[in-house]
Formats: C-alpha cells, sequence, structure tokens
C-alpha cells in the first residue's frame, strides 16, 4: 500500500508541474493572439499539444493507480478521490498532508488554466469577429450600387456599375 500511494504522490506532483508548465505555454498563448502571430501560434499550439498528451498519459497512470489502491483497501475506485484517500490515511499524517497540499495545488493550477483559456477564447472570437468583418468590409467594396434601369416590362435590370474597385488606366 505504502508503494502505490508513493506512486499517487509522484503521479500528482507530476500532473501538478506539467499543468503549471501548460499554463506558462497558454499565458504565451495569449500575447501571440493578440499580437497576430499566426506561425508563433501554430508552435505554441503544438508545444500544448505534446503537454496535453504527457497529462493525458498521466491521468491513465494516476487511474490504475487509483484502482490499484481500491483493490488492496477494498472499495470502489469511482469513491475514491484524493480528500477521500487522505482521510482514509488518518495513521500517516505525512501522506495525509501530502495528499491534501497536492490537491490544493492541483486546483490552483486547474483554475489558473480555466481562466487562461477563457481569456484566450474570447480573444480567439473577437479576432475571428474582426476577420469576418474585413471580409465583409472587402466583399462591400468591389460592389457598387444597382443602377435604375428597367426593361420593357418595367422590371429592374439590376445592373450593377464597375465591379472593380479602381478604374486606373495607365
Amino acid at each position: 500500500m505504502a508503494g502505490l500511494m508513493d506512486n499517487l504522490t509522484e503521479l500528482l506532483r507530476s500532473e501538478c508541474e506539467a499543468y503549471e508548465k501548460l499554463v506558462k505555454v497558454s499565458s504565451q498563448k495569449t500575447q501571440t493572439i493578440i499580437d497576430g502571430d499566426i506561425e508563433k501560434l501554430q508552435k505554441i499550439t503544438m508545444q500544448e499539444q505534446e503537454l496535453t498528451d504527457m497529462l493525458q498519459g498521466m491521468e491513465n497512470k494516476r487511474l490504475e493507480t487509483v484502482k490499484d489502491i481500491a483493490i488492496v483497501i477494498n472499495k470502489e475506485d469511482e469513491v475514491l478521490t484524493i480528500t477521500r484517500l487522505a482521510e482514509l490515511m488518518d495513521g500517516q499524517p505525512e501522506v495525509q498532508k501530502e495528499l491534501l497540499n497536492l490537491r490544493d495545488r492541483l486546483k490552483v493550477v486547474l483554475g489558473e488554466m480555466k481562466a487562461v483559456n477563457d481569456k484566450n477564447e474570447m480573444l480567439l472570437k473577437q479576432a475571428i469577429e474582426m476577420v469576418e468583418f474585413d471580409i465583409s468590409l472587402i466583399k462591400s467594396l468591389k460592389q457598387a450600387p444597382e443602377t435604375a434601369n428597367y426593361n420593357k416590362s418595367a422590371y429592374n435590370t439590376g445592373t450593377l456599375l464597375g465591379n472593380s474597385g479602381f478604374d486606373f488606366k495607365q
């Protein structure tokens, strides 16, 4: 059991460190979105994906470790949270304290991660709206107003005046 708890605390520590790196990378992404640097944004997104893949592997190992602990203590693994495990470690105050510290550290880091992601999402939505506005503006500049030309049946022919942005001759 002690070996399993050591594995769990080590995995939780590694997850905290990986999430802290991910927060730093995502914070860089915020400034890159503001600057509009697409190449740098692609590099940062690749770094984020690598960290996310690594975190997924850690999470799978953590879930396996929790299952093993559940088997040893004869509990359902779905009900074993870090808080519940810490409660079960009454006889080992050092392990209990470390689990609770890691839980608190993870909560803080994940809160920071959510805040950065929310900010990046908002910035990306605004950037997309700006691009859509620019596209609409460019389209409207290329269209000239319709003339008031009518055919024999008194229907508007809908003829457009010049369809280029410039009438320039050299």
